[in-house]
């Protein structure tokens, strides 16, 4: 599994920017915690190997931070802050690539591949 982060406001990728990788069913748990790199991306897959199995998933893109750390002016609280996406997996034989399309004020996702 993979993700990248697209800054749609700024036309470039979101350098610096923490994801937490939750695993939600049976039981709510933190997998990881990755930052994205230069091109938006994190450096290698979020969840490969045995941990990578069907299952309901959460990625949590902490926008807030990285939008401040960006030097955009936003109001307190931002109205954008940890952008939760949570999504299955039915075959750990299929990539599953999910990322995200940010603004201050909105945002996007699908599955890639």
């Amino acid at each position: 599994m993979t993700t990248h982060v697209l800054d749609t406001a700024s036309g470039r990728p979101a350098a610096g920017l923490t994801i937490e990788l939750w695993a939600v069913e049976p039981k709510a748990s933190r997998l990881r915690t990755v930052v994205t790199n230069a091109d938006g991306r994190v450096d290698g897959p979020i969840l490969e190997g045995s941990e990578f199995g069907p299952g309901v998933y959460e990625l949590r893109f902490f926008a807030g931070a990285y939008l401040k750390a960006s030097g955009v002016d936003l109001p307190e609280p931002p109205f954008l802050d940890v952008i939760p996406i949570r999504f299955g997996i039915a075959s750990a034989r299929e990539h599953y690539h999910v990322p995200l399309l940010l603004s201050p004020y909105g945002y996007s996702t699908y599955r890639g591949s």
